[in-house]
């Protein structure tokens, strides 16, 4: 029987590559928030549902799985890296299993809500486990400006593709496992049909607040501030909250530790100011401190995956903040922005400080997936070389002019 078991396992794994070159050849159906809340919570329909996500979840996974192999091989072939692409196989075949299941059956029903949740579990640590396989690659290879570039252009599409597949997983658990979540009851799945932007705003704030008087034995206060242009209630919106918070625990620890490194010597230390601001097509928050600011040069680097200097923290380390020690925190905070069609953003003042901003939509009809698809324009991003800059590069050394002078 052991032996039967097997042999079909390593029939199944030699199927994959084949059923990846097929779902890849689809485009992913990205979802607005307007669709993931109506669906959710008038007209939610396990059934639907389950017939929906053992399609799209296969073309989601297969998409960003042609894109691993377009890595260069020295990093793929990293023990890290080939423990995620062993993860994304099972997770798939997993769900391959339900394609031609009964969705009348409940029981069908069931045990597939129970393998979205030993997926979700599995995929737990693909960031940093993906992080330490870029680690293991620049300790043994030398780096080159275009493999950096074409990891940075993987990276971004790759872990916004790992937020993408959360989200449907989340969803369709959190609405069909039969509970309610008593802390948030009115919640539809991960999704807040009225996230307080001051209460997440409030909750991250005093998060971050912990750490730092953990860490410095002290800390700066917050100034809240909020314009909304509609009305003069407080600002809601249609967010999932644990995307707001992630985003806003990074910037409040960023500035934090900026604005007490900067100030330790002196007795009064700066408030960090947040503005939340709703217009017609934007909510805004800008979290500004007086942390000293970083250079100019330096701003895109805070988001490049290839630059992070602190040391990397063991995978599975509960004593450190999330993924501290793998400068992801920024890259990955501007990729839950962009997910739905925001953005973040730094504007620093060397030797002042620096305002950072959250641009979210304000309405959930334009807040809709932002999804990487595998095909010839991906393919070419893989496939760029080295090439001579078409501007001036400026010499380190100042020109000499007197080799210049005119004799007289």
């Amino acid at each position: 029987m052991t032996f039967i078991r097997f042999i079909m396992k390593n029939a199944a794994l030699a199927s994959v590559p084949k059923h990846i070159e097929h779902f890849s050849k689809f485009s992913p159906s990205p979802l607005s928030m307007k669709q993931f809340l109506d669906f959710g919570s008038i007209n939610a329909c396990e059934k639907t549902s389950f017939v929906f996500l053992r399609q799209e979840l296969p073309v989601r996974l297969s998409n960003i799985m042609k894109e691993i192999n377009l890595l260069p091989d020295k990093l793929v072939t990293t023990p890290s890296v080939q423990m995620v692409q062993g993860w994304y196989i099972q997770s798939l075949m997993e769900i391959l299993e339900f394609l031609d299941k009964n969705p009348d059956d409940h029981k069908v029903l069931g045990e597939f809500v129970d393998a979205l949740v030993t997926i979700r579990n599995r995929h737990n640590d693909v960031v940093p486990t993906m992080a330490q396989g870029i680690i293991e690659y620049k300790e043994v290879f030398p780096q080159d400006l275009v493999t950096n570039q074409n990891i940075q252009y993987f990276l971004d599409r790759f872990y916004m593709s790992r937020i993408s597949i959360r989200m449907l997983i989340n969803q369709h658990t959190l609405i069909f496992d039969g509970t309610t979540n008593p802390v948030h009851p009115n919640t539809i799945g991960s999704i807040d049909p009225h996230c307080q932007v001051g209460d997440v705003v409030q909750d991250a704030f005093h998060s971050a607040k912990m750490l730092c008087d953990q860490y410095y034995l002290c800390s700066p206060d917050l100034i809240l501030q909020e314009k909304n242009n509609k009305k003069s209630h407080p600002i809601d919106i249609v967010y999932v909250p644990s995307h707001l918070y992630h985003m806003l625990f990074e910037l409040f620890k960023n500035a934090m530790r900026a604005t007490i490194e900067t100030h330790e010597s002196s007795n009064n230390i700066p408030p960090i100011q947040v503005m939340v601001s709703l217009g017609g097509e934007d909510m805004s928050i800008k979290v500004s401190d007086k942390g000293g600011g970083v250079p100019f040069r330096r701003i895109e680097n805070l988001f490049s995956y290839m630059y992070s200097t602190a040391p990397a923290p063991q995978i599975g380390e509960h004593t450190r903040p999330p993924l501290a020690g793998f400068g992801y925190g920024l890259p990955i905070s501007r990729l839950y922005a962009k997910y739905f069609q925001g953005d973040l953003q730094l504007y620093s003042m060397e030797g002042y400080g620096t305002d950072a901003v959250i641009y979210l939509k304000a309405l959930s009809t334009d807040s809709i997936e932002r999804l990487p698809v595998y095909n010839k324009t991906a393919l070419k991003n893989y496939k760029v070389s080295q090439e001579a800059d078409d501007w001036c590069i400026p010499s380190k050394e100042p020109l000499d002019l007197s080799n210049y002078k005119v004799a007289k």
